[in-house]
């Protein structure tokens, strides 16, 4: 009988650990993706625009439908989907980029270098509207609908194959 005791604390232990490792899995997904702003209205955040200008509010950029993808110059993955940007850009989708946790001057200088896929470049400097829209690491990309609402999130690099998933959620957003 004492043994039976012994094992039962050991098996609830055991149960506990594989839950545990099939969320910590289910969090290792790439396409799982926190979407706790999707179905919401695009947050209200006003930033400076990366040519210089007035600030911008950014709900007034999204409509009709536009990705909005969070970047940086420091950023490996965002050079990675580059290409995938500036497809989607030749294919006519409408693209603002926010410059999260960059310098301007490192942010015009990476869009040199890669390509300029936006149609706007917004700059957040201090990370407040990524805190916004819940980013938690860049590249970040939502797709927004005519309406202002996010429709989809992806926080992963795109590839043409997640662009396509990406904007088919959002019916048409093409």
């Amino acid at each position: 009988m004492k043994r039976w005791l012994a094992i039962v604390p050991l098996a609830v232990l055991a149960a506990l650990a594989a839950l545990f490792a099939a969320r910590l899995h289910k969090g290792a997904d790439p396409h799982y993706t926190p979407d706790a702003l999707v179905g919401k209205p695009l947050p209200d955040s006003i930033l400076p625009p990366l040519a210089g200008g007035a600030p911008v509010r950014l709900r007034g950029q999204a409509p009709p439908a536009t990705l909005v993808n969070f970047f940086a110059s420091w950023c490996g993955p965002c050079i990675e989907e580059a290409p995938t940007l500036m497809a989607l850009k030749a294919q006519g989708v409408r693209i603002v980029g926010v410059a999260w946790k960059d310098d301007p001057a490192r942010t015009k200088a990476l869009l040199g270098q890669v390509g300029d896929p936006y149609q706007t470049v917004l700059v957040d400097r201090d990370g407040k509207a990524g805190l916004d829209f819940g980013v938690s690491g860049v590249p970040e990309t939502f797709l927004v609908g005519a309406d202002g609402k996010i429709l989809a999130k992806e926080a992963v690099p795109l590839t043409p194959d997640s662009a396509e998933r990406l904007l088919e959620k959002g019916d048409g957003a093409r």
